[in-house]
């Protein structure tokens, strides 16, 4: 029987990959599941699994470095978050991956694959020279100072918002909508023509973060979020009545520690 370990640090994530494959590859056992890479390491050599599924964001060691770790004694499927540029990298690779959350289809071509290389004895390809250059890839590109101000025409006058003062932005067909605390912090709302996505590449990705496909926040300004609807959650502001949705994709964002 061949044998699998799944590493993940969200747990409901970990359980639902697990359930998915028992129904896409019965005869898979799931022997080992580990909360970051320093476990997922120690479980590897402590029951040396056929197939290691690591995600490429954990604490202790990235997937990345597990699969280092490992080398071609395993074959790795790597479980990545929605991304532009973890995307591109694996698309233009050899590496089998997962997007968060893992649907049923995908995994199916995946399980797939890896019973036809097990079946041929095919090696695994995990070697150094291909995780360096996946590490490569997934790095984004460098860019300048983050941005501190955007600049907002309300009426006959152009606003200068600092950044710090933003609780979220949000697409708006062609527009994007600035929700920022203004004068004497009460809540303000404007429209500029920049994407959503041009400002998100400018800004501190420490400080702003996508939360849904069409929406991001500003961390600082973030007072709780409450579990949702439908594998989702509600996020909740400091200094504004607005609740928005936190898709599943970003879920992990928000997770205890």
């Amino acid at each position: 029987m061949t044998t699998a370990l799944i590493a993940d640090d969200e747990p409901l994530l970990r359980d639902v990959l697990r359930g998915l494959l028992a129904q896409q590859w019965p005869e898979l056992q799931v022997v080992a599941q580990a909360r970051n890479g320093i476990e997922a390491v120690e479980q590897f050599e402590a029951l040396r699994p056929a197939v290691c599924f690591l995600d490429v964001h954990m604490p202790g060691l990235s997937g990345i470095e597990v699969a280092r770790r490992i080398g071609r004694r395993a074959h790795v499927v790597f479980i990545t978050a929605f991304d532009h540029y973890a995307l591109q990298a694996f698309e233009h690779g050899v590496f089998d991956y997962l997007v968060k959350p893992v649907q049923a289809a995908r995994l199916a071509d995946t399980a797939q694959r890896l019973r036809e290389r097990l079946r041929l004895e095919q090696p695994a390809v995990a070697t150094e020279a291909l995780l360096t250059q996946l590490a490569e890839r997934l790095k984004p590109p460098s860019v300048a100072a983050p941005l501190r101000w955007i600049r907002a025409a309300i009426g006959p006058t152009v606003r200068l918002i600092p950044v710090d003062d933003i609780d979220y932005l949000r697409s708006d067909e062609k527009y994007t909508l600035v929700a920022w605390r203004g004068d004497g912090g009460k809540p303000a709302e404007a429209l500029i023509r920049t994407s959503l996505k041009t400002l998100l590449e400018q800004l501190d990705p420490a400080q702003f973060q996508q939360v849904h496909r069409a929406v991001v926040v500003n961390l600082h300004a973030v007072s709780h979020v409450t579990p949702g609807l439908n594998e989702k959650a509600d996020l909740h502001f400091k200094h504004r009545a607005e609740v928005l949705p936190v898709s599943r994709t970003y879920l992990h964002l928000f997770k205890a520690e």
